[in-house]
């Protein structure tokens, strides 16, 4: 059974840090692209960053470049998303997201995590 599961989500104060998980089963991660979503309350769920499959191509936001990365552990089906100097717009619930090609429509995306919350706020 096909599955993904975010963690690491919580409460950071402005300027502070945290690294999101997305844990795959049930199928090979390197082979598709995995990308990250978040959705702040009445607001569309946005396209945060993705990786590529095989070869680690990444992508990325204007508004997290510089302070966000994405990376691949293979060994462990596992994509993080390490988030540095958030700021308080970067609240919401983010989600991970499996596709054939890298995107930033949420319809691209055929499988979905249930989310983690991010909250920052001092």
């Amino acid at each position: 059974q096909l599955q993904l599961v975010e963690s690491g989500g919580g409460l950071v104060q402005p300027g502070g840090s945290l690294r999101l998980s997305c844990a795959a089963s049930g199928f090979t991660l390197r082979d598709y692209v995995i990308g990250w979503f978040r959705q702040a309350p009445g607001k569309e769920r946005e396209g945060v960053s993705c990786i590529s499959s095989g070869v680690d191509r990444t992508y990325y936001t204007d508004s997290v470049k510089g302070r966000f990365t994405i990376s691949r552990d293979n060994a462990k089906n596992t994509v993080y998303l390490q988030m540095n100097s958030l700021k308080p717009e970067d609240t919401g619930v983010y989600y991970c997201g499996l596709a054939v090609s890298a995107g930033w429509d949420p319809a691209e995306y055929g499988y979905w995590g249930p989310g983690t919350q991010v909250t920052v706020s001092s």
